[in-house]
């Protein structure tokens, strides 16, 4: 049914394509005089043609592209002389006048970025007039096939780490720029959509089982235009309260005025999980059983489980991972219409993803609309309306299926003789079968996003513009799970059914004046304005159990004998602000950014609700001074920069400095009534968590710009940290929410572009480098350290320390007088693992000899991207890695158990026995105490092949007979090759906590994909 769906809707799109197709060569209009020129474009320098120029007649929309030998052609209704508008990535746009055919034009390299508009809070700049730390995402890279617009940040921006908390189709990611500061608020950025700013959090129906879909899923990556990531204060402080984390600012596509663009791109493929865990085969597992069982009771024989011709016709027993693992397909198709005049531009697209997951009955669909308008319907007025609806529709993996898959035991069966399915694993340790959970449970997310902003801009005088931006948010999910009552999980309550709906909005008004003049070598731009932005949200839970019948899963819950308690909440918060912004410069060599954000938000205490972000930044352009030009002739640009600015996080939740209630049942009377009780001590000085941040740095165009190095440094302090801090218990509370603690990043950014060949064999690379330090500088008064399940935050140490033993070699025979101390084990065994006395008493205990065994922060991270091109030919890839974190592998230590209850990994081969005296792997046993230990913290380092685009581009002249102005076919992977140590599925993972950073423990594996894609313009 899926296919005939996608085979429905392609013979859908390539009518509609035939239909616009028609239509347009109905009206297009005919040139009255059929002149011809005919020319050549070189490189000034080199003389080599350069293929992909676009060649533009002026006052007209007609354009073409020079081919492989940098030729064009031009048939048109106009007469010599031609005014020509000539451009090109990397050179000098040209006007020039051509009196006669055949022609040549020279290009010359310009200063590639300089001249380049980039978007800035609230408004744009040409990047040569930044004072602060700006990075734009390489072009190429928007063009990854992936499910959210933030997983085409990894490896692409210096400063910038993006890693994966879930594999899912739709899965989410985690982001730090500059590193994470916050204990226990939020540390994603802020994401700023056509002027929206967003904060990417999932909000919780209370229903449903797994890791919830990314929000930010729901916005069409292929709709995006271009990303800017603000990272120092002296970008990030106009968004006030809302910038300590950075900023992301998205654009999506606009239309422009001339010939109207009909675009169609599709692409179909496939994914795998990238690896599998070895894991016990049934005869191993059978064998190890025994020994547990022998171990714990010797007087029963060796062979308690199964006798040595049972485990002889065993066979290979039940491979879990096989069973649940697939190859998914993964299908998207993107339609779009582009074009416009002088006074109205506009885009519409259409946008259709299909993404079936690496694990069964997993997936996420999304079916999206745009429609993107700018117009100018007075002189002086500018309008324009950015709208997009997006549906998705995802089937979430169950948590903890991927535990439950490693360590079922391979002796165990999917279906029992009958056919029924096997409820749980047959041994003392319950838990469920997960192919049956997999397969049976119903666990979807359905979410409606509708996400707008619309405004006018009026020139009030020369210079002068005033701006009111209107936008909404308007979100509404429902979570559906049903678990049938012939699996484990359903049977006790014969049949569960919850439905869940989340609905939020999110209003904004942004109200700005403007004011931009120059005077002889003085350069002004000024900025001030208020806005207000407020969002609710409100949810809703039902259930019921105990079902006559399965078949109606979760649609009649009146159906059901039992009704689970229903349950509403409704949230909101607002915030208010004030801002101003101050750009100067003087002569195009000395720069001056000054701006304050003042913040009012109804998050924070009475007495403290209001706050104020200034920054100031300055730089130098050196390479404007006359003796520097006469001096430094292979430096084309060289700008130093310094900036200082203050941030805030507002990341919180709701209501946390205020005395909330919750509601309680008591009995009076043989009768249950419901009261109230205060939640927590209310604190009216509540505030802001806030982040200074110092910024250096210079950025340098050598060789006619072939070569661009950008070098940052920074440090970040981040104090008032939002801790839980205890208090005594006579207040009748645990803990109170308060500020205390500070945390700092520090570290260097580097960014080097090179054009490496320019002609007809064109190559760009683009490379990053980041080292950041992450220190905890205090905690709260007196305090130096707590500890947090494996991990422990301690001043003078990173945030996401491990916290743990240390192992120290295996318990062999004759030692158990002399070493059986350090086994943690009452009555010390040959076999046992050894652990070392941290504190020396001469023994070992958990609580007393634990210490620090590592940490998750990266020595530094970094990505290198190639984009290559030969005639029609492109290549694209990005290679990025990280190196020097550990990971937390929980689910190693699962399969390091070595029980008669669970699998095990394929290391128990190496155990100790009687007759082999491992140093490694300690001896099976009838029920281990879990220790945490080193033994679990892996290095994390890695290096992978992110993605990979290699395409072809028919030649034009092949395509003049059509109606279709350019035709690419192309093969993109992604997660093709990785290299590393890792003995998890994939290195690249975290638990997406602020303290546990770096844990794995049953995320969803990651995926290795190929798709092959058509695209066409018509």
């Amino acid at each position: 049914m899926k296919k005939l769906g996608v085979l429905r809707y392609s013979i859908l799109i390539l009518f509609l394509i035939h239909s616009l197709n028609s239509l347009y060569a109905q009206i297009e209009p005919k040139p009255i005089i059929n002149a011809s020129l005919v020319g050549t474009v070189i490189d000034a320098s080199s003389k080599e043609p350069i293929e992909g120029v676009t060649v533009q007649l002026e006052a007209v929309t007609h354009s073409v592209k020079t081919d492989g030998n940098g030729r064009f052609q031009f048939v048109t209704g106009q007469k010599l002389p031609f005014t020509l508008i000539v451009s090109f990535v990397g050179y000098e746009k040209k006007k020039i006048v051509i009196n006669t055919s055949p022609t040549v034009i020279e290009l010359s390299p310009t200063t590639e970025d300089l001249d380049e508009v980039v978007v800035v809070g609230y408004g744009t700049q040409k990047r040569r007039d930044l004072t602060g730390s700006v990075a734009s995402l390489n072009e190429s890279l928007l063009k990854q096939n992936v499910s959210s617009l933030d997983q085409t940040l990894k490896g692409g921006i210096s400063g910038v780490q993006v890693t994966q908390t879930s594999g899912q189709p739709g899965g989410g990611v985690s982001i730090r720029i500059r590193g994470g500061a916050s204990i226990q608020g939020g540390n994603e950025p802020l994401y700023v959509i056509d002027g929206f700013p967003i904060y990417n959090q999932t909000e919780s129906t209370g229903v449903g089982s797994g890791t919830p879909v990314n929000p930010m899923s729901s916005i069409n990556p292929s709709d995006v235009e271009s990303i800017e990531v603000l990272k120092d204060a002296a970008a990030t402080a106009i968004y006030g309260s809302r910038g300590a984390n950075g900023v992301i600012l998205v654009t999506t596509k606009k239309g422009k005025a001339g010939r109207v663009q009909l675009n169609y791109d599709g692409s179909i493929g496939q994914q795998q999980v990238l690896k599998k865990i070895d894991v016990l085969t049934a005869p191993d597992f059978a064998i190890l059983r025994n020994e547990a069982l022998y171990d714990a009771y010797p007087n029963l024989g060796k062979f308690q489980y199964l006798t040595q011709d049972k485990i002889d016709q065993l066979g290979s027993g039940t491979n879990w991972q096989k069973e649940a693992f697939q190859n998914g397909q993964i299908t998207n198709h993107q339609l779009s219409l582009s074009g416009g005049a002088e006074q109205v531009q506009y885009f519409i697209g259409a946008n259709y993803f299909d993404q079936d997951g690496v694990i069964k009955n997993t997936d996420f669909k999304r079916l999206g609309f745009r429609s993107n308008i700018n117009a100018n319907p007075f002189k002086r007025l500018n309008v324009g309306a950015n709208f997009s609806i997006n549906r998705t529709t995802s089937q979430i993996a169950p948590s903890g299926i991927i535990n439950a898959l490693l360590i079922m035991p391979p002796t165990a069966t999917i279906y029992d003789a009958d056919g029924s399915y096997t409820l749980r694993n047959p041994f003392e340790n319950i838990f469920a079968n997960p192919i049956a959970t997999l397969k049976e449970t119903t666990n979807t997310s359905n979410a409606l996003r509708i996400l707008g902003t619309s405004f006018a801009q009026y020139d009030i005088i020369e210079g002068l513009q005033a701006k009111v931006l209107l936008g909404v948010d308007l979100n509404n999910r429902t979570d559906k799970f049903y678990l049938p009552s012939y699996i484990y999980e359903g049977a006790g309550n014969n049949g569960k059914a919850n439905l869940g709906n989340l609905d939020s909005y999110s209003w904004l008004n942004e109200n700005t004046l403007n004011y931009t003049t120059s005077f002889q070598d003085h350069h002004l731009n000024a900025l001030v304005g208020f806005t207000q932005q407020e969002a609710k949200n409100e949810t809703f839970n039902a259930g019921a159990e105990n079902f006559v019948t399965d078949d109606l899963l979760y649609n009649s819950l009146q159906s059901g004998s039992t009704l689970v308690r229903p349950n509403s909440d409704a949230y909101s918060w607002i915030l208010h602000s004030y801002l101003a912004r101050v750009n100067y410069n003087y002569a195009n060599k000395y720069y001056l950014s000054a701006s304050i954000r003042r913040d009012g938000s109804s998050r924070f205490g009475a007495d403290n609700k209001w706050g104020n972000f200034p920054s100031l930044a300055f730089s130098w352009r050196a390479s404007n001074e006359s003796f520097f030009k006469e001096t430094f002739s292979a430096v084309n640009d060289l700008k130093i920069r310094a900036s200082f600015g203050t941030t805030g996080n507002q990341e919180i939740g709701q209501y946390q400095s205020l005395s909330t209630l919750y509601n309680l049942n008591y009995l009076f009377g043989n009768k249950i009534v419901t009261g109230f009780a205060s939640q927590r001590i209310p604190n009216k000085n509540l505030g802001w968590e806030t982040t200074y941040q110092y910024d250096g740095g210079f950025d340098i165009a050598l060789f006619n710009s072939k070569l661009q190095f950008t070098l940052d440094y920074y440090y970040k302090k981040t104090t008032d940290l939002l801790l839980n801090v205890e208090i005594p218990w006579t207040s009748g509370y645990a803990s109170s929410l308060q500020n205390f603690g500070s945390v700092s990043n520090k570290g260097f950014e580097f960014g080097l572009k090179t054009r490496n060949l320019n002609g007809k064999f064109v190559w760009n690379t683009d490379v990053n480098f980041s080292f950041n330090r992450n220190q905890v500088l205090t905690i709260g008064t007196g305090a130096q350290s707590y500890i947090s399940g494996n991990y422990i935050i301690k001043v003078g140490e990173p945030l996401g320390t491990f916290y743990g033993t240390q192992i120290d070699g295996i318990l062999q025979k004759g030692e158990e007088s002399t070493k059986g101390l350090f086994t943690g084990n009452a009555i010390p065994k040959a076999g046992d693992r050894l652990y070392k006395d941290i504190d020396g008493d001469g023994k070992f205990t958990t609580a007393n000899d634990r210490g620090i065994i590592g940490n998750a922060q990266p020595d530094f991270i970094f990505g290198l991207t190639n984009t290559l091109s030969y005639r029609g030919f492109d290549l694209t890839f990005l290679i990025q890695g990280t190196v020097g974190n550990e990971l937390l592998n929980i689910n190693r230590q699962n399969l390091e158990m070595f029980t008669r209850q669970q699998n095990a990994s394929t290391d128990a081969l190496d155990r100790w026995t009687e007759t082999n005296a491992s140093q490694s792997y300690p001896r099976a046993k009838l029920d281990p105490a879990p220790i945490f230990s080193d033994q679990f913290v892996e290095n994390g380092s890695f290096v992978r092949l992110k993605s990979f685009q290699f395409g072809y581009t028919i030649p034009k002249h092949v395509l003049n007979a059509t109606r279709i102005s350019n035709v690419n076919v192309y093969l993109s992977g992604q997660n093709l090759l990785t290299w590393s140590k890792y003995k998890g599925f994939d290195p690249e993972v975290t638990s997406g906590s602020n303290v546990q950073i770096g844990t794995d423990s049953g995320i969803y594996p990651a995926s290795r994909s190929l798709t092959v894609g058509l695209s066409l313009t018509f």
